[in-house]
């Protein structure tokens, strides 16, 4: 018969991903190994194999909740965005904030995300791939809503791109107790877009010698 999980079973899984995050983060998936997680942990390597048969099924249980909680993101945005309860750009403009507010908190799972998927399973890679798609692709309709002047379906990856450029790096260098908070960079990212995406789209100038 199989063993019963316990009530803190969830709980616990969620104090190993934390902890694998970090030394994730710090010395990369491949430089961490289960005794390290084990160690972080102030636990054994047997008990830490109790909850997880493998470090790729940690990594893959970091990123399949990680990249579930940025759909819903979306989700949480869009649905109300499309009952009319708020304009295309203050959709787009709510949803840059959610997503830099995200990030502050879950800075070592995006780490994993830009730099771990290739570690996982054929399978498992196929599914967080398929959901950051699914991300980028409600974020490029939204964006062809609020500013159609600019966003066609000709360039809207590649502006959806490079909206996430702008927000998706910010681990490296913006700091929550900085002076620029998360908060106050997410008003600035915003701003860039009413300012850019608003104005007339710039004509290529030929190079004078």
């Amino acid at each position: 018969m199989a063993r019963p999980k316990s009530a803190t079973h969830d709980l616990k899984r969620e104090e190993i991903l934390e902890v694998a995050a970090n030394c994730f983060a710090a010395s990369s998936y491949p430089a961490a190994s289960m005794n390290d997680l084990a160690t972080a942990l102030g636990t054994s390597k047997a008990r830490l194999y109790h909850y997880y048969d493998s470090k790729q099924a940690i990594l893959f249980d970091l990123l399949d909740r990680y990249t579930q909680l940025l759909v819903e993101l979306v989700a949480e945005v869009h649905a109300p965005a499309k009952a009319d309860s708020c304009t295309p750009k203050q959709a787009v403009h709510k949803l840059v904030t959610r997503f830099l507010q995200t990030y502050e908190s879950s800075a070592t799972r995006h780490i994993a995300l830009l730099h771990s998927t290739q570690f996982l399973s054929e399978a498992q890679r196929a599914l967080v791939v398929q959901r950051q798609r699914q991300v980028v692709s409600a974020l490029g309709d939204m964006l062809s809503q609020a500013y159609p002047e600019r966003v066609t379906s000709q360039n809207k990856i590649p502006l959806t791109m490079m909206l996430f450029g702008m927000i998706n790096w910010t681990f490296t260098w913006l700091r929550p107790q900085g002076p620029l908070s998360y908060d106050a960079f997410a008003q600035e990212v915003i701003a860039t877009l009413e300012n850019g995406f608003t104005s007339p789209k710039p004509e290529c100038q030929p190079h004078k010698s």
